[in-house]
């Protein structure tokens, strides 16, 4: 496909979007088609896939991997009737990968409820979060959901409890980032991106632990208004609908301030919406919850806003009329520039990030992090492997090469995003001011 065949098929929702961009970046459009089908009913933009090449389909394919989209594709292909637009290796290769993902989500879920029978013995009051909790309404099927670990939910006073219990089934503490612990157990390395969905290679949970502090009413409302799921024919402990959906919207918020959002977040957010779009009282719910918490209700309209950008409108008038009052132009006009890069973004992703970041602290928006701390971090990356049990001096030292080409390619991504940041924010200033002229 010629630079004039791929500017012809440019949806119309980006007419007003970088075009210079989209020109220079050919597989933008590719990954803008594969989004624009779950809200196309025809799915008749998908026909210009048919028209990729071999490699074009691989550098697609790895994208899909990435962003978490790859089982929703196929599933949203057949429900197209459009599976032929794959190629048969494409395709085979993406039904093994639902094969194996369906083993693997059987294995958590195995997992999962034994650790929440051992939680409800012990009295521990818990909730699920994300993963599981998304399912129905974000998450129909959770076989095409790439999930890689359990979160749950744990008041302050039984984090030790809670943590005994997860050692005494194998796992032992990995790391700790602010209140959130995280434990890990038959640590597996992935050698290749097809690994992401096979069964058996690592358990990870992550403990968030609820502050023991006064001012921590936003935390123990959540755990006091817990509702019960029937999962599997077990009760879930899951948060109350309204938190629920707040608790989504804010992780994709968070993800959207970051190197690297998945854009699957972005599918099950607004399948969220899109269920609840004739829930009149939910949003009124919601309203009267988010009226005195302007800092979360404009997290939460900033992503809506983004959404809708990137795949059309979709949210009901009811919700839209109210939820992005006082959002900052800036932060309007870095998702009208950069939104689109920033969902449909390749790993490791950018920083172009903190330009929002700049954007929302204007409105009292404050992250838990400088710019000067993200450009240039002052602590070497996480460990990746593991020492395993008994290992021997060959294996460490494999270990060690591992660890230090990461630490490489992770010294070379900050130093060429923090040019990369420096030189476009000389043109967001540009923009900017030609905003307020």
């Amino acid at each position: 496909m010629n630079d004039k065949e791929m500017t012809n098929a440019l949806p119309l929702r980006w007419s007003r979007i970088d075009r210079r961009w989209s020109r220079r970046e050919h597989t933008f459009l590719h990954r803008d088609m594969v989004l624009s089908s779950f809200n196309d009913p025809s799915g008749k933009e998908l026909q210009v896939l048919k028209n990729l090449t071999p490699r074009q389909w691989q550098k697609l394919l790895h994208w899909l991997d990435t962003s978490g989209l790859a089982l929703y594709f196929l599933d949203r292909l057949s429900e197209l009737n459009a599976i032929e637009i794959l190629p048969l290796a494409i395709h085979s290769r993406l039904e093994k990968n639902l094969a194996d993902n369906t083993q693997r989500m059987e294995q958590i879920i195995t997992e999962f409820l034994a650790i929440q029978k051992s939680l409800l013995s012990a009295d521990i009051s818990f909730a699920i979060l994300k993963g599981f909790s998304l399912w129905p309404h974000s998450v129909p099927r959770l076989e095409l959901r790439s999930q890689l670990d359990l979160d749950f939910l744990i008041k302050q006073d039984h984090a030790t409890q809670a943590r005994e219990i997860l050692e005494a089934r194998g796992y032992s503490l990995h790391a700790i980032s602010g209140d959130t612990w995280e434990f890990k157990a038959d640590p597996g390395r992935i050698k290749s991106i097809k690994d992401l969905y096979k069964p058996g290679l690592s358990r990870t949970i992550e403990l968030h632990i609820e502050p023991r502090t006064a001012n921590s009413a936003e935390y123990n409302s959540r755990l006091s208004q817990l509702r019960k799921v029937m999962f599997r024919g077990y009760p879930m402990p899951v948060l109350s609908p309204i938190d629920l959906f707040i608790g989504q919207g804010l992780h994709l918020y968070k993800h959207i301030c970051s190197e690297f959002s998945r854009t699957a977040h972005v599918v099950e957010f607004r399948r969220h919406i899109v269920e609840r779009y004739h829930d009149h009282e939910f949003w009124r719910a919601l309203q009267a919850n988010l009226e005195f918490r302007p800092g979360i209700r404009l997290r939460v309209a900033l992503v809506i806003y983004l959404i809708s950008r990137v795949t059309g409108s979709f949210a009901p008038q009811i919700l839209t009329a109210w939820i992005a009052e006082g959002l900052p132009a800036d932060a309007i006009l870095w998702v009208d520039r950069y939104g689109a890069r920033a969902v449909l973004a390749s790993f490791p992703g950018s920083k172009l990030y903190l330009l929002l970041q700049q954007s929302m602290e204007v409105c009292g928006v404050i992250s838990d992090r400088s710019i000067q701390r993200s450009l240039l971090p002052r602590s070497l990356p996480q460990r990746i492997d593991s020492a395993a049990e008994n290992e021997n001096i060959f294996a460490r030292v494999k270990r060690h090469q591992r660890q230090l080409s990461y630490t490489f390619l992770r010294a070379r991504f900050h130093a060429v995003e923090a040019l990369r940041y420096f030189c476009e924010s000389y043109r967001w200033r540009h923009s900017r001011n030609g905003l307020v002229l």
